[in-house]
């Protein structure tokens, strides 16, 4: 691709980019307790003045709060793949790496502050197989018109510091099927005059940096892994609903601070300012009042309406959590529940995590079979197993476990009991204690026939 055509390109997608950009910036506010309700202008008089004298702007990180309860839920144990050897999936798990669970809460975050999340592979300059989670708003995906809407290219652009002249530069990175190409412009000049070549890349096999090279992967090698199937934020949901939160929540505070000030009244006050009626009041601790008759100070009260502020905020949060999708973490919701009750609990964040993990599931496919590919690991079907995190009562499901004895296989048994972590593990374990007891039953057998054997002996002496 040469320079005009993508320049053309850039100029077809940076309007919708810029409207994504904006959206993910708010996801990822949000998700950072940074709210609207900070961004909020304090109200003042025609000459600037605040109207009043008490302005906190307390945020409430409900965002957060729900997109880690789906992270965690979700990737707490990551997904394990099995693609039909043990071999195979050894050489996956080594591919994936020691950082693949973070990167896995990475993608989840991600989707959820921006409705998609992107993986990048790539080959190392040792030749061997690279990935990790790129920030989202980077990614400009480029579309091919078919049904299945195929990646058919991924302009990637970000900022960058040039560490020799200490510049500021735009680099876009253009990724096709075989091929990747660099371009960059000083931030300072036109797309149309500044954009030129940027040897950025380097070359696995000759070891030199260029601009244009093949990079081996047999198709775009990015993937994405959509937050849900209408590709929305977690955030979209529960905006508005936030924001009232903390506006009623702030405006409580901000009535509480302002209605310790003291509003005193004055009838008959002889002085000229209301200055020196306070300085007189600190000063001396006493009043100069000229009419004793109609004269006299009193004080002003304010009723605060708590009862209908701790209604609406009860409904507010109760409908966040609704639309959220998520599951309070009220003290009182908890206690001796059974495993049904606390599922029905979660019954909200399973919904949400399902539809989350049917798109995962593609990405997860793309990227195992990426890997599959680069190592030359035989790959047809690909298993997934997806394992989630939650509160359980380990004492009913204990005895669950014993109850099915003799009805069900052990592995089963084992493999659902609360305290099993590694299941081959565990078996092995079982195997390995069922045999050492055996080994002393015999051990016993052997001593025991050989003092009856000597006592023949002495008999018949």
């Amino acid at each position: 691709m040469d320079i005009e055509t993508l320049k053309k390109i850039i100029k077809k997608y940076e309007v919708y980019h810029a409207s994504f950009a904006r959206e993910a910036m708010i996801g990822e506010r949000y998700y950072g307790n940074s709210s609207d309700i900070l961004l909020k202008k304090e109200n003042t008089d025609e000459q600037g003045n605040p109207l009043r004298s008490a302005n906190n702007k307390i945020p409430r990180n409900f965002h957060g709060l729900l997109v880690n309860q789906k992270a965690s839920y979700a990737f707490t144990i990551p997904p394990i793949f099995d693609v039909g050897g043990k071999e195979s999936n050894k050489r996956i798990v080594r591919a994936l790496g020691d950082e693949y669970a973070k990167n896995c809460l990475d993608l989840c975050v991600n989707a959820a502050n921006t409705s998609v999340a992107w993986v990048h592979y790539w080959k190392s300059e040792k030749g061997e197989f690279e990935w990790a989670v790129l920030d989202s708003k980077q990614i400009i995906p480029i579309w091919d018109k078919s049904l299945k809407k195929k990646l058919f290219g991924v302009l990637r652009t970000y900022q960058q510091i040039d560490e020799q002249t200490g510049e500021n530069y735009f680099v876009w990175e253009y990724w096709a099927e075989n091929r990747c190409q660099a371009y960059r412009k000083k931030a300072a000049d036109s797309l149309e005059d500044g954009l030129m070549v940027y040897d950025m890349f380097i070359d696995p096999d000759t070891q030199k940096k260029t601009a244009d090279y093949e990079h081996g992967m047999e198709e775009v090698p990015f993937i994405p892994f959509f937050n849900n199937n209408i590709r929305t934020t977690d955030l979209k949901n529960i905006k508005s609903l936030v924001d009232v939160y903390d506006k009623v929540y702030s405006g409580f505070i901000n009535d509480l601070d302002d209605v310790q000030e003291i509003i005193m009244i004055l009838s008959g006050y002889g002085g000229t300012e209301l200055n020196g009626f306070l300085e007189d009041l600190k000063k001396y601790k006493v009043i100069k009042i000229d009419d004793d008759e109609k004269g006299g100070v009193s004080t002003l009260n304010i009723e605060i309406p708590v009862e209908a502020r701790n209604v609406v905020l009860e409904l507010t949060r109760k409908a966040i959590f609704e639309q959220g999708q998520g599951y309070d973490p009220q003290p009182e919701s908890f206690g001796n529940q059974s495993g049904e009750a606390l599922k029905f609990m979660y019954s909200l964040l399973e919904m949400k995590v399902g539809l989350m993990e049917i798109e995962f599931r593609l990405g997860f496919a793309k990227l195992v079979r990426a890997i599959c590919r680069f190592n030359g690991i035989p790959c047809e079907i690909i298993e997934q197993v997806w394992t989630r995190s939650r509160i359980r009562n380990e004492t009913e499901l204990v005895q669950i476990c014993r109850d099915s004895v003799g009805i069900i296989s052990n592995k089963t048994i084992v493999k659902n009991h609360p305290f099993t972590v590694d299941l081959e593990n565990e078996l092995r374990q079982i195997e390995k204690e069922r045999m050492e007891e055996e080994s002393r039953e015999d051990a016993y057998r052997d001593a025991f026939a050989q003092r009856e054997g000597d006592g023949d002996v002495q008999d018949q002496e």
